[in-house]
């Protein structure tokens, strides 16, 4: 007998995919947001590193007094200053929701006016919470007279953020808001007290300089790119798997 013959069968086309434009849209989308997300923590990154290169500057540099700073603020922020002056005591606030190592309490900040006429607000640090919501916290008090205090330049604008306890007369809201509904006139910035002439100005609880580390967001940049490629693997393998 003689063999039969067997033709090999044609390829069976391949179905088509549906939905195919809109996937493929989709994962073009969502590979721009990753695209756009590791640019944004990579940028994050850039200017955090950027601040702390010039905070780390300006701490080591030495003290300066403050009556040779008359313009360019931005320029001396977080450099050790030196004045002397008065403070007034019936003149203070107490900023809400500071923390130090897990206890609640205030940041203190004493109206003062150097020597040659300058009213500013000095951060006197932290103090912990009374033991009750209607207890006042202890603190110490500012000597009278003339005193030479030390402490960090600070602009207003990176005053801790948080609601105010206690004001000189009226009104509540940011120093601004504070200056204006109290008839008070301060500078543009303010000081973090370190140490004074007198040994009970200096903080037990001095206010402390911001994280001088660099952060997750270069992390996080290569995790968006990450991201970003597991669209581009996962629309291919959908495509093949049709």
């Amino acid at each position: 007998m003689s063999e039969q013959s067997t033709t090999p069968s044609a390829e069976q086309p391949r179905p088509k995919e549906s939905w195919a434009l809109f996937k493929t849209f989709m994962a073009l989308l969502l590979l721009i947001l990753c695209v756009w997300g590791a640019q944004w923590q990579y940028q994050r990154g850039v200017d955090r590193h950027a601040r702390n290169a010039v905070i780390e500057e300006r701490i080591a540099k030495p003290p300066i007094d403050l009556k040779n700073i008359t313009a360019n603020l931005e320029n001396y922020e977080w450099q050790q200053v030196s004045t002397s002056g008065t403070f007034s005591m019936d003149k203070q606030i107490l900023l809400r929701n500071r923390y130090n190592d897990g206890k609640y309490g205030y940041e203190v900040l004493t109206y003062f006016t150097t020597q040659d006429q300058k009213n500013l607000w000095v951060d006197r640090g932290w103090v912990q919470a009374g033991a009750t919501a209607t207890t006042p916290p202890v603190i110490t008090p500012v000597p009278a007279g003339t005193v030479t205090i030390s402490g960090r330049l600070r602009l207003d604008s990176s005053l801790p953020r948080g609601s105010f306890f206690a004001l000189p007369g009226k009104g509540q809201g940011l120093v601004s808001e504070l200056n204006a509904q109290s008839q008070l006139n301060t500078e543009k910035f303010y000081i973090d007290l370190l140490s004074g002439s007198d040994q009970s100005l200096t903080p037990k609880v001095p206010s402390q300089l911001p994280e001088l580390s660099d952060g997750p967001h270069m992390a996080y940049a290569l995790q968006w790119l990450f991201f970003g490629g597991l669209m581009i693997y996962g629309r291919v393998l959908i495509r093949r798997t049709r």
